[in-house]
This record gives structure tokens, sequence and C-alpha cells, in this order.
């Protein structure tokens, strides 16, 4: 290899690795609604592990792993998943490398081989949920169920899987949403919130080409919460 190449190598890999660095300092954080939860309530114990926190509620007997969103920091879901820990269910919000789920697929094994739940479902949103689905297709035979917000797979899930999206989310591609519902092969629930966006199923602001909500997040992760309530009851 001569001289020249050398250097030429070396300088795509400073700015390759320099424009990275600098991309992953960019990203939603968690708004003040969500952050206030990190102590936790008189129902849910919030305790940091090594790769996020764990939500404690009084339940025991099924548990759900999230994988956030892209550029999206991960306590931003803390109202949502605290809202289910508090009914029983269980909450691991996975705490990603450079904010993307792309470098943590693998993340749920820690905390499956550190407990000793009957039934462990994986969700996540956008990224997080294509993430979790790669997971799950990756010879994992224990999850009970893929819980996906605003989200879709890549390819075929052999799980139960509950879709939950808004009618106003401008980031999701339509497209190839409605076109992935052939790959689930197992019981396939969809619900649609009417006035619900992208962003809203957390609290770390507006999204880049999201569209505005009509409603509330407050209405929009309490409907979310009774749907993936519903869908646990019916698969456990």
């Amino acid at each position: 290899m001569n001289r020249k190449l050398k250097i030429g190598i070396v300088l795509f890999l400073i700015v390759f690795f320099g424009g990275f660095f600098v991309y992953a300092q960019f990203y939603y954080h968690a708004e003040k609604t969500a952050t206030d939860y990190l102590n936790g309530t008189d129902d849910v114990n919030v305790v940091k592990i090594s790769n996020g926190l764990f939500l404690d509620g009084y339940g025991n007997n099924t548990t759900i792993i999230f994988y956030p969103g892209a550029k999206v920091e991960y306590t931003s879901y803390l109202p949502l998943f605290t809202n289910l820990a508090s009914r029983g269910i269980d909450c691991y919000l996975v705490e990603m490398p450079f904010n993307l789920a792309f470098f943590g697929i693998n993340s749920a094994d820690n905390i499956i081989k550190n407990s000793s739940y009957d039934h462990y479902f994986m969700a996540g949103h956008s990224l997080g949920g294509a993430m979790a689905s790669s997971y799950v297709n990756s010879t994992h035979n224990n999850i009970s169920g893929l819980i996906y917000l605003s989200s879709h797979s890549p390819k075929e899930i052999h799980v139960p899987v509950l879709s939950i999206r808004g009618t106003n989310d401008g980031v999701i591609n339509l497209t190839s949403y409605d076109n992935a519902k052939s790959l689930m092969k197992s019981n396939f629930t969809e619900v649609i919130i009417n006035g619900g966006n992208h962003a809203q199923f957390g609290y770390y602001g507006f999204q880049s080409g999201d569209n505005q909500a009509n409603i509330t997040p407050e209405s929009q992760q309490n409907q979310t919460a009774e749907a993936i309530i519903k869908f646990i009851n019916a698969n456990t």
C-alpha cells in the first residue's frame, strides 16, 4: 500500500468518525415532564441498571423490554411505562449507545438473563421497534409478543404483534408500514389513535418531519397503555 493511499484512508476514517461523533451529540432530550418520574411514584420504584432503568411495580409475572426511538433520550418514555408498571406490568427502558438502538439490538439478553419473569414482551418506538424485531427474530424463542409504537418489521415475525400508531404521524412511511403487515405470521392487532402523532409516545418535544397532534400526550399515552394491557392480557 503506497503512502498516498494510507494517508487517504486515515483522512477518511478521521472525517467519518468525527462526523459520526458530531451527529451523535444532537438528539432529542427528555422533557421535565418525563424526568420528574426518575424518582418513581408511590406505586413504582425506578431502579438504575447497567443499561437503562427498571420500573418495578407490584407485578412479578410479566415484563416489557423497551427500545427507544432513534436519537431519543430513553428517559423520555418514563410516563408511559410508569403507567404500565403501576398496573402490574414491570418495564425495562433500555439506554442505547449513541441513542441508536441499532448499536444495542441484543440489549435484552442481559435483562432476561438476570430476571425470572414468566412472560417477556419486546417493544420499541420507531427504529427501536425495528431493532426489537431483529432481536425477536434472532432465535430468541422465549418472547411472548412484540409491541410496535409507530414502527414495523423488515422481516417476518412469528410471535403475536400489537401495532400502535397515530393518524397524524408524519414520520412513519405508511407504504412500508402497510406492506409489513403481511410479514406478521401470528396474530396481529392494530390500534390507530385518532389525532396522535409520532413523538407523543414520549416527552421529548416536536420531532422533525412529524405532524402536530390533535390530542394531548397524556391522551395518546393513556390510549397506548390501555391497548398494551389488553394485548398482554390476551397473550399471557
